[in-house]
């Protein structure tokens, strides 16, 4: 099948089930004519069984983003199936109980920091373990939620996803003169909440606090699809047409 991403290869993580963005993202890039390699955390047997129910059973590789050993060798074995990556999607999150729901005066480091690690730092990591294989032209994009506010109940994981805008941004410069793009996407509220899986979505409340100052670099595109808004970020191409009832964003 041939379409907008005929003939790119993919690396895309964070399916956990059918509902995932990941997922959404997965079977439109095949659609659209790209070869995917999905990665699994903790049940690789669950995510191979989701690969079977797309248009065409993609290979699944096992990464832990917070495993440096599973990092260091992710190139390897993502490279036994595609000779060359043309994108990423980096869909992981996560964050103990402790850190969420009004516990952000509360929540001890080692929940910050392990919050911190899979859902701000690993933007970094997998791209990092991924750079052997991308090609000029290439783009690492990562799944985010509006920081420019502090949302009900989102605490410490708001925190970071402030961090991770800032960590695409500096991916963005740092990878830019390689041919390497670096953006994030935000969906609008969208299920499911990042407390015991990796799918980097959240549902808060809707009552909104106080906003916050917009970070400078965000570019928020209103009225848009977000999964086909990363198809658009992965290949470079101008965004689609207006929709109504969704909200996206874009870090560049």
């Amino acid at each position: 099948m041939s379409g907008l991403l005929d003939g790119k290869q993919l690396v895309i993580t964070g399916v956990i089930t059918e509902s995932s963005i990941a997922y959404a993202v997965a079977r439109l890039a095949q659609e659209e004519g790209a070869k995917i390699v999905l990665t699994a955390y903790g049940r690789p047997s669950l995510v191979a069984r989701l690969a079977r129910r797309l248009p065409e059973e993609p290979p699944v590789v096992e990464l832990d983003v917070t495993d440096e050993e599973q990092l260091g060798t992710l190139a390897d074995r993502v490279g036994a199936h595609l000779d060359g990556l043309d994108g990423v999607l980096h869909s992981v999150a996560n964050a103990p109980a402790g850190c969420l729901d009004g516990g952000f005066l509360t929540a001890p480091w080692r929940d910050v920091s392990a919050a911190l690690h899979t859902s701000t730092y690993s933007l970094v990591a997998l791209a990092m373990a991924c750079r052997p294989l991308l090609r000029p032209g290439s783009s690492v994009v990562g799944v985010d939620f509006d920081a420019s506010r502090a949302w009900p109940g989102y605490d410490w994981m708001g925190v970071a996803k402030a961090g991770l805008e800032a960590c695409s941004r500096y991916l963005a410069r740092d990878l830019g003169g390689q041919g390497i793009r670096a953006n994030l996407v935000a969906a609008a509220r969208c299920a499911p909440w990042p407390r015991a899986g990796s799918a980097a979505t959240a549902r808060p409340s809707r009552r909104a606090g106080r906003p916050a100052p917009r970070s400078a670099g965000i570019r928020r595109t209103p009225n848009r699809s977000p999964v086909r808004v990363w198809r658009c970020s992965l290949t470079g191409c101008p965004p689609p047409p207006a929709r109504s009832c969704t909200r996206t964003a874009a870090t560049t």
